[in-house]
């Protein structure tokens, strides 16, 4: 089944470097920690804190490795067009909301990059630099990339050849220079609309959002780990929990580990005829990669 209206929801993706071993990012503690939402066990359950969205139109968002601000979107009702926001954590509570020009911000491990589309910023103290650019093999990128701690860049590229349909592939950095995209094999790159990768920070598993044969009908998330040689398994779908008759897409996994996060969405269609698409981010124990892990 053809996943149809894709562009509306391209840009929900994000990265967010992860695993407990790797953090050395000092963050909020307690009830601050996710907005004191109630942590999830191994089934989904809808992410949609009252704090940044009392009126209830929270699409999704990312949390600087800090987890003390927080990016976010708004969509339908009163927000006619998608609108982004702001929320910070001042040592004693969170608030207030405020809009802000920043669009769909990407984060670094140790926090020191910001990823805007297929740039970036640098942080300078409590400040950004002007944006730069990382080199020309970005140049065919759209729908979302990932970044590992050594800082190779996974990302879906889209030639005429493949008929609109993209590969992941990724780039080192080498000698100072990134390379030229490498496409990833038919493990991964099978399906339509691939999209939205995101990489563990140790590169030891890739998930993604696909439309695929064996899937439920539109984009589902599947999950690859890298076996004891290097090479990456046959990829899998992350299961009934997760991938359901609705629309799962951009998946992120919290900066410390412990939570994957992920779209869950469907189009829903006006009197006149028009539609529109309402996807909520859900979020639910890691555990469950863990569980997906090739014995």
């Amino acid at each position: 089944m053809k996943r149809t209206g894709i562009s509306t929801v391209l840009f929900f993706s994000a990265i967010a470097l992860s695993g407990n071993s790797y953090s050395q990012v000092k963050t909020i503690a307690g009830d601050a920690r996710y907005f004191g939402e109630k942590p999830p066990g191994l089934i989904p359950k809808l992410f949609e804190p009252k704090v940044v969205s009392p009126e209830g139109l929270f699409e999704s968002g990312t949390f600087t490795p800090d987890l003390k601000t927080f990016y976010f979107t708004k969509a339908n009702g009163k927000y006619k067009q998608r609108t982004f926001f702001v929320i910070r954590y001042d040592g004693k509570r969170w608030g207030p909301v405020s809009e802000t020009p920043i669009r769909w911000p990407q984060f670094s491990h140790d926090g020191n990059k910001m990823y805007v589309a297929k740039k970036y910023r640098e942080r300078i103290g409590d400040r950004w630099s002007e944006l730069k650019t990382p080199g020309d093999f970005l140049k065919e990128n759209a729908h979302g990339l990932s970044v590992s701690l050594n800082g190779t860049y996974y990302f879906p590229f889209f030639k005429k050849e493949d008929n609109g349909h993209g590969n992941l592939g990724y780039s080192r950095l080498i000698d100072g220079k990134y390379e030229n995209p490498v496409k990833l094999g038919p493990e991964i790159n099978q399906g339509d609309y691939i999209a939205h990768p995101y990489i563990a920070p140790d590169e030891s598993y890739l998930i993604w959002d696909v439309v695929r044969e064996d899937g439920n009908g539109q984009s589902d998330l599947y999950i690859s780990f890298k076996g004891t040689d290097g090479a990456w398994l046959a990829a899998q779908n992350m299961g009934p929990h997760i991938n359901t008759h609705l629309q799962e897409s951009s998946p992120i996994v919290s900066h410390d580990g412990k939570y994957l996060f992920f779209i869950r969405g469907k189009w829903h269609y006006r009197e006149d005829g028009s539609r529109y698409y309402v996807g909520k981010q859900h979020w639910v124990d890691a555990k469950v990669i863990a569980a997906l892990r090739p014995k």
